[in-house]
């Protein structure tokens, strides 16, 4: 079948998928994930199998597009309104995300994990690890598509928006920091310096420089063009949104932070920021929501629902657990608003994106080969719920603050 069909059928069955979910009164997004399950080569059949393996590079640009855009929501002005909240937020939302699926994951294994060769030691306490880890992060293209259908504006939506933009940071070190300790445990190795902490601080401020080098030649660029038509600046936007992601591959540095970074950078020094935000909004948002998620759902194997489903219930219910208890601390202890501390835990449920995208790594790493398989079949099927309810529960949590503007309350 021609990639040109199968991408009509895909952004297509994307389109009816969010129209339909928007008349039943779910968000679209919820409707996107759902078309791409149907489209699923296991479900209906219509999309061979090899097509989704390769769409990395379409996923990629998506992905940059998102962050870029969650990047723009952290003006300094607003952010230092809620500063600190959204760093108490999200520090104990993600640690206690972290702790809370570590200790519960680690207490069902011996049940749920029995074979030949599994041990505390060497598959246990490791999987424990890797899972809580990848507790940590928040999807935030899920609750931005959420945010930007029903224009959502509010206390509890800023914060629920710097929080899931900070959440990759965290998540990333946990991340290096469980890969190393299960490494450890798995080989026996000593714990090293380099690998531990040097590693996982060149990814994140690797990242951050070359997020704000991108970010500032995007002003100078912009300040080159003879006209700053809307179609000027989409194709510049791309083409520095592809740049930045293509050289954080090559260096080694985490892709999304450099692109969130580089958003950061353009909304709060680029004289035309409100221009390229509102234009990317208009234009460019629907269409790559429509190819993210629906090709996620199209990439989901859909048997690890089944053959670890008891893992993935649990993962769901401590990643919430912990998600809730750490929000409302964190809320606490900033003295955030009353209706903060309620309903901002509610945005953090969404989870996709950069956790599959991590689980995936440890796939190259010789050393998990073991429990990568465990992780990765968890983490993929507990996307799968928490991309169909979480935007469906963020939207409750935003409506419910009364941060959802009459006439978009479908």
């Amino acid at each position: 079948m021609s990639p040109l069909l199968l991408i009509g059928i895909t952004i297509f069955g994307g389109f009816v998928g969010g129209e339909v979910a928007k008349r039943v009164r779910l968000p679209k997004v919820t409707g996107y994930i759902l078309a791409g399950v149907f489209l699923n080569p296991g479900v209906l059949g219509i999309i061979p199998v090899d097509f989704p393996r390769h769409t990395d590079v379409v996923t990629n640009i998506a992905l940059s597009f998102i962050t870029f855009s969650v990047g723009g929501t952290l003006l300094f002005s607003r952010v230092r309104k809620l500063g600190k909240g959204i760093l108490a937020i999200t520090i104990l939302e993600a640690e206690t995300a972290f702790v809370v699926v570590t200790l519960g994951i680690a207490a069902v294994s011996p049940f749920l994990l029995r074979g030949d060769g599994t041990g505390w030691l060497t598959t246990y306490i490791p999987v424990a690890l890797l899972m809580g880890c990848l507790a940590s992060p928040t999807d935030p293209s899920a609750t931005l598509a959420v945010v930007h259908e029903y224009r959502a504006r509010g206390q509890v939506t800023s914060t629920i928006l710097g929080v899931t933009a900070f959440d990759d940071v965290t998540g990333i070190i946990n991340f290096s920091l469980a890969v190393a300790l299960a490494q450890i445990l798995i080989q026996h190795d000593t714990f090293g310096l380099a690998s531990a902490v040097l590693a996982p601080a060149r990814a994140i401020f690797g990242a951050i420089l070359l997020g704000a080098a991108f970010g500032f030649a995007f002003y100078l660029l912009v300040r080159v063009l003879p006209r700053e038509t809307e179609g000027a600046l989409i194709v510049a936007v791309l083409a520095m949104l592809t740049l930045c992601f293509g050289a954080a591959t090559y260096l080694g540095v985490d892709e999304l932070l450099a692109t969130m970074t580089m958003g950061v950078v353009v909304v709060n020094y680029n004289p035309l920021s409100s221009k390229i935000f509102k234009v990317l909004e208009r234009y460019t948002e629907e269409l790559v929501f429509v190819l993210f998620f629906t090709l996620s759902g199209m990439n989901l194997d859909l048997s690890v629902l089944v053959h670890n489903l008891a893992l993935v219930c649990l993962f769901v219910v401590f990643r919430s657990a912990g998600k809730l208890l750490g929000a409302t601390a964190g809320a606490a202890l900033a003295h955030s608003p009353s209706k903060v501390r309620k309903y901002v835990a509610g945005g953090l449920v969404p989870q996709g994106g950069i956790v599959v995208g991590l689980a995936l790594l440890m796939k190259q790493n010789p050393a998990l080969t073991d429990v990568a398989d465990v992780v990765i079949s968890v983490i993929i099927g507990a996307t799968v719920i928490h991309e169909l309810v979480g935007p469906i529960v963020s939207r409750a949590a935003i409506r419910a603050a009364g941060e959802i503007p009459a006439g978009h309350t479908g």
